[in-house]
């Protein structure tokens, strides 16, 4: 339980499941921007132009380890003194990078004006931009904006900003069409294959996927789409979805395997899939990652564990470590907690869960302190201080760069828990 001393209310308790509490203050967090690093490499013929300073060109250079010599598809055009002082026209500055971009790089077929903190706070309209630019490049390239800025989110709210500028460029579903599913939420190539055989197998079709590995390649949107997420912090895309008028399928998140099936089964039951044929489909994959988990459930049962607030990733891993991995929740932290979206995981945790929505960065590090678990899931701003005070941390950063989602991953998700305890257990000996 959080302890008394806490200077943050608590909301009311979600029947007999987790005490949520909310806390405002200081927080740590990632920057948005992240998300490109990893949205650039699905997209395959996406660029991704961020409008910022020599900081959000450093930062996505080092989140994405790009060595000089690579030519990613991400790059920053730099605002200057003279930008910020208003001795340049910003605009006419952005039309001379992006045409300079166009020229060199003919591949691209669909460019995405990111912004950040500095082209917030100097006003600059991205999305009149963009809409400009398109006019200009049509039919070659598609241009959108959005904002990854670091102010006030969560950096893998830059995934959910870029996927919500798209569903407006959605065409619409041909009439009379049946049915289709789509998957939202960017994927690995790998488990996008895996989840596409496994619907094929079930009898679910059609099956597209948001977003699509090609710009050309955008799935059809309206009333006869059903949607599934396979993230949990895609809230603005999920709204924007039903105001094209798709309806979301509710489901945990396929995250283990009992997230998978579950998973795997309210998009089966849309489609009157009968129980008998969704356990014949799935029960290979379930023995399998379940003989990969007995391993490290014998190294993580019974292990504490405490989770900072940084992915939103949070509340699906909690239930995966404490009903498959048999972990112990000391407290569950997230940025956000939407009920609506999560409302089937949270149904899941242990009664009594510790669930702290926001963040008051001391305030947390102090219960820490005081709980001393025995590993602790972070962003990196934290993660040294605290294995220096002789704590164990998992960079929670790490569980959005790594394929995680499916049965063949389960154990792959498992191990990223284990290898933190290994390494302390072996730099003890």
């Amino acid at each position: 339980m959080i302890p008394a001393a806490t200077r943050t209310p608590t909301l009311p308790t979600l029947g007999d499941g987790p005490v949520v509490a909310y806390e405002h203050g200081q927080r740590e967090v990632f920057c948005g921007l992240t998300g490109i690093i990893w949205l650039h490499r699905k997209i395959q013929d996406a660029f991704f132009l961020v409008v910022g300073s020599r900081t959000c060109a450093h930062l996505i250079q080092s989140a994405a380890g790009v060595m000089i010599f690579a030519e990613p598809r991400f790059a920053t055009a730099i605002i200057e003194e003279r930008d910020l002082a208003g001795l340049a026209d910003v605009n006419d500055e952005l039309d001379r990078v992006v045409g300079r971009l166009l020229k060199r790089r003919p591949d691209i077929r669909l460019l995405f004006l990111v912004g950040s903190c500095p082209s917030e706070v100097i006003k600059l309209d991205l999305s009149r931009a963009a809409a400009r630019l398109s006019r200009q490049f049509s039919p070659a390239v598609r241009i959108l904006s959005y904002s990854g800025s670091g102010i006030e989110t969560t950096f893998t709210q830059g995934e959910d900003a870029c996927l919500a500028s798209l569903v407006p460029e959605l065409p619409n579903e041909p009439k009379e069409s049946p049915p289709a599913l789509l998957v939202v939420g960017a994927l690995a190539d790998v488990i996008e294959d895996q989840f596409g055989r496994l619907f094929q197998q079930l009898g679910v079709s059609p099956v597209r996927f948001l977003p699509a590995r090609r710009a050309a390649d955008l799935p059809t949107i309206g009333p006869n789409t059903r949607f599934i997420l396979a993230q949990p912090f895609l809230a603005d895309t999920a709204k924007a979805l039903e105001r094209r008028g798709a309806t979301r399928i509710p489901a945990p998140f396929p995250i283990g395997v009992e997230g998978t099936t579950q998973w795997l089964a309210a998009a089966a039951k849309a489609w009157n899939v009968d129980a008998a044929r969704l356990a014949s489909v799935t029960a290979i994959g379930r023995e399998r990652a379940r003989r990969a988990l007995a391993r490290y459930q014998e190294e993580l049962a019974g292990k504490r564990v405490f989770l900072f607030p940084d992915s939103q990733l949070e509340v699906p891993l909690a239930r995966f470590l404490s009903r498959e991995l048999a972990m112990q929740l000391v407290e569950v932290g997230t940025p956000y907690l939407n009920r609506q979206l999560l409302a089937e995981e949270l149904e899941l945790l242990p009664s009594g869960t510790a669930l702290v929505e926001g963040q008051h960065v001391d305030d947390q590090i102090d219960r820490c302190r005081a709980a001393r678990p025995d590993l602790v899931v972070c962003g990196l701003g934290l993660a040294n201080p605290l294995e220096a005070e002789g704590m164990t941390t998992k960079w929670s950063i790490e569980l959005v760069f790594t394929p995680i989602q499916g049965y063949e991953q389960a154990a792959d998700l498992a191990e990223l828990f284990a290898r933190p305890l290994v390494r302390r257990t072996r730099l003890s000996a």
